[in-house]
């Protein structure tokens, strides 16, 4: 089952959710603002993508900015900062099984479907 990490207010986030809706292929939506990921998922997701918890973080977000930037922080404090502030997680996550993207721009779902 593909699941959508999503944000309605973000465009990015509402263009991968159409895209998902054009492919006729059902998917789930997880609003990760109101349904936060636990440190375990979060984790499971960083893993997914590959990628460094800190490729994660929206660092332009006035969150991370007022309260982490600057500090030499580690992974897990990374993560445990976007639990505590879930805007600060990038978006759309976009997860088929084991692969997982971040839908910026849009097309790369492709590479997960």
């Amino acid at each position: 089952m593909l699941t959508i990490y999503h944000n309605n207010r973000c465009s990015k986030s509402r263009e991968g959710v159409c895209f998902l809706e054009n492919t006729k292929i059902p998917f789930e939506i997880i609003n990760y603002l109101e349904s936060v990921p636990t440190f375990a998922e979060l984790e499971s997701i960083i893993n997914k993508l590959k990628i460094k918890p800190i490729e994660l973080v929206r660092s332009k977000e006035k969150d991370w900015i007022q309260n982490f930037k600057g500090k030499n922080l580690s992974d897990k404090e990374i993560i445990e900062a976007m639990i505590q502030f879930p805007k600060l997680i990038e978006r759309p996550i976009v997860i088929n099984g084991n692969k997982a993207i971040i839908a910026r721009p849009t097309e790369l779902i492709n590479k997960v479907l």
